[in-house]
C-alpha cells in the first residue's frame, strides 16, 4: 500500500471552506424519497433515473440519493459514514424538526448539547446516520488555549419543542439557509486520518483523542469528525452496501481549490479532472464547478488508508 506523507509544515485550508452536498447509496429510492421528504422535510429538486437531488425549500442542493437495489446496511465495523449533519438556521427550526419526527413516531437515538451546538441524532431507513443541529453564536463557544472546546450534555427537550412553537410558525420543510454543516466518518486509523485531512488537505486540528479527531476550516467547531469507535483497522464496506457515495468540499474560490489540488498532487494522490480519470485507481478526488462554487467531490479518497468518503 502506498504511503502518503504530509507536507513539512501545516498549511491551513482556506477559512471559507465548507462541506457541500452529500451523496448516499440507498436500497430503495421510493422509500428513501418518502422518508427524506415527508419525515425530514427535504424538497425534491430533480430526479434523473435512479438518482434524485434533494434540498431545502429554497432549492439549495444538500443531498443526492442513488438507488443500489437490495443494498444492505454498512457493517458496523467497516469504514465509511458515521453520520452527516444538517445545520438548521435556528433553535426554533430544530424544535420544529423534532416535532415533525415525533409526529411520524420516528426513533431518535440521542439529544446532545455540545456547548457549541445542540444536536439530534437519528438514522434513515438504510441505517445511514443523520444529525440535525443548530449552532450557538460563535461568541458563546467555549475555548481553551485558543481552540474551541466541545462537550456532551443533555438537552431540555420540552423547552426545545416549546421554542419551536413559540413564534407560531408551522413546519414547512427544511427552511431557507439550511446546509450540510459537517460530516463524521468511521476510519481505520486516527494518525493516518490526521496525516491526510490535516497534513494534506489542510484542515485545522480542533480536538484530538486516541479514538477520535475533529478538524475544521476557519475556526469552526468541526467540518469533519473521524472516529475508530467501531472501525479500528476495519475493512472497506462491501461493494453492495448502502452508505456514503460521495461528499463535496466547497471552496471559497478557484485559488483555494487550486491550493488543495496542488497539495494532493505533491502527495501523489490520484485525481480525476473534468471526468477524465488520470489513473485507474479507486482512490480519487474528482473536481467540478457547480452553482458558482468550487467543489471537490471526494470518492473513496485514499480508501483503506485515510478511509474515505464512502
Amino acid at each position: 500500500m502506498t504511503e502518503h506523507t504530509s507536507p513539512p509544515a501545516h498549511t491551513s485550508i482556506h477559512a471559507g471552506t465548507q462541506i457541500g452536498m452529500v451523496g448516499l447509496n440507498v436500497a430503495n429510492l421510493v422509500r428513501s424519497i418518502q422518508f427524506y421528504t415527508e419525515v425530514l422535510g427535504f424538497s425534491v429538486i430533480q430526479q434523473v433515473g435512479q438518482v434524485v437531488l434533494l434540498g431545502s425549500v429554497d432549492s439549495q442542493p444538500l443531498l443526492a440519493l442513488r438507488e443500489r437495489p437490495g443494498a444492505q446496511p454498512k457493517p458496523r465495523e467497516a469504514t465509511g459514514l458515521y453520520h452527516f449533519a444538517v445545520l438548521l438556521p435556528s433553535r426554533a427550526d430544530l424544535g420544529r424538526a423534532v416535532q415533525q419526527l415525533n409526529q411520524f413516531d420516528h426513533p431518535i437515538r440521542e439529544f446532545e448539547d455540545h456547548l457549541v451546538s445542540e444536536s439530534v441524532y437519528l438514522a434513515d431507513p438504510d441505517g445511514n446516520g443523520i444529525e440535525l443541529y443548530r449552532d450557538r453564536p460563535r461568541d458563546q463557544w467555549p475555548t481553551k488555549d485558543g481552540r474551541v472546546t466541545m462537550g456532551s450534555l443533555p438537552i431540555d427537550v420540552p423547552q426545545l419543542l416549546a421554542d419551536g412553537a413559540s413564534d407560531g410558525r408551522a413546519w414547512a420543510g427544511l427552511p431557507a439557509g439550511t446546509r450540510i454543516g459537517h460530516i463524521h466518518l468511521q476510519v481505520a486509523d486516527i494518525p493516518q486520518a490526521e496525516a491526510f485531512y490535516c497534513g494534506v488537505l489542510g484542515f485545522d486540528l480542533i480536538v484530538a483523542m486516541d479514538t477520535a479527531l475533529f478538524v475544521s476550516a476557519g475556526g469552526y467547531h468541526h467540518h469533519l469528525g473521524m472516529n475508530v469507535w467501531y472501525s479500528q483497522a476495519g475493512p472497506l464496506p462491501p461493494d453492495d452496501a448502502a452508505g456514503l457515495l460521495a461528499a463535496a468540499i466547497q471552496f471559497a474560490d478557484a485559488d483555494a481549490r487550486a491550493a488543495v489540488v496542488d497539495r494532493l498532487e505533491r502527495a501523489d494522490i490520484p485525481l480525476t479532472r473534468e471526468g477524465k480519470r488520470r489513473r485507474a485507481d479507486r482512490r480519487r478526488i474528482h473536481r467540478h464547478r457547480a452553482a458558482g462554487h468550487e467543489r471537490a467531490w471526494c470518492r473513496q479518497a485514499v480508501a483503506g488508508q485515510n478511509d474515505a468518503w464512502r
